[in-house]
């Protein structure tokens, strides 16, 4: 019976170490979810802003470029996955890889070949385990993503994009995030960025339309200046959506772990009582037995 005691409170320690990692990896979480979706809804203004003028040059200008031009000679595809760098956020990553996984199988279904692009040493290691290339990769603030990482992104997507076949040139790009809906609500999304399809969002009431424009010096120009600054855009706005996600994950499976633990806590303080019990109950029949052994 001691010795079942010595366990139960050895194992009531170590779950109540575990709950305080819990209870402040959910503090650190909540701390900076707030921050997160406020950098979503600053990015917001910005972002559509430049899709009304890039939706401006493309509607009159009438002129081809080529991040909006097919390239049906081309087999490659690039893929870019967005998950954490770190675990304990319940399925968040789980999700989105899975999403990239139907994703890569029915591209490789169509006879393409997918060039993988991944932020989040989750992804990392999820396909250098199963020996799967990684074109690049970017890790270390999947939490807290900068301008600076949305650019870098941009830039090499871009560059695969307008390069030739014989150089590594992708035909398509497509991006596999976590759209934040609310605290409770993060949903994997799947969005093909290249080759670009402007489409300016359903006009509500009261939104004026857009105006006409004249192009200086020249709408090819002036194109070749926006779209990859609404590429950059749509990068970032996706980043902050996963960071946000991420976050709100962390905090949801953090609280939810928090409080198995204190149910683990109480049930091995109850199994220590019971055993405490019993060994007194023990005792106290071995006391008993032994003064009526010596009366008789």
């Amino acid at each position: 019976m001691a010795g079942q005691q010595r366990v139960y409170r050895q194992r009531i320690r170590s779950t109540q170490s575990l709950k305080k990692i819990f209870r402040a990896m959910e503090l650190i979480a909540a701390s900076r979810i707030g921050k997160a979706r406020a950098r979503v809804s600053a990015a917001t203004p910005y972002a559509r802003a430049l899709t009304r003028a890039v939706s401006a040059v493309a509607t009159h200008a009438g002129v081809d470029h080529p991040l909006t031009t097919e390239r049906p000679d081309v087999k490659r595809v690039a893929v870019l996955l967005m998950t954490s760098d770190r675990g304990m956020a319940g399925a968040y990553s789980a999700s989105v890889i899975r999403e990239a996984e139907r994703l890569i199988q029915q591209l490789t279904d169509e006879g393409r070949e997918v060039v993988l692009y991944v932020t989040g040493r989750r992804a990392v290691s999820y396909y250098s385990f199963r020996n799967r290339e990684i074109a690049a990769q970017w890790t270390g603030a999947s939490d807290a993503p900068t301008a600076e990482t949305a650019q870098e992104i941009a830039d090499t997507l871009l560059s695969a994009f307008l390069s030739e076949e014989s150089d590594g040139g992708v035909a398509e790009l497509h991006v596999v995030y976590t759209q934040f809906v609310n605290m409770v609500t993060q949903t994997p999304r799947v969005v093909r960025m290249l080759p670009l399809e402007v489409v300016e969002g359903v006009a509500e009431p009261g939104d004026e339309p857009l105006p006409l424009y004249e192009f200086e010096p020249s709408p090819e120009e002036v194109l070749d200046a926006l779209l990859p600054r609404y590429i950059q855009s749509r990068i970032y706005s996706f980043l902050l959506q996963a960071a946000a996600s991420e976050l709100a994950s962390r905090q949801r499976a953090m609280h939810t772990a928090t409080e198995n633990a204190e149910e683990i806590i109480r049930t091995f303080t109850r199994l220590a009582n019971q055993a405490r019990q019993s060994e007194i109950t023990q005792e106290i029949s071995e006391i008993v037995s032994g003064a009526d052994a010596l009366a008789s």
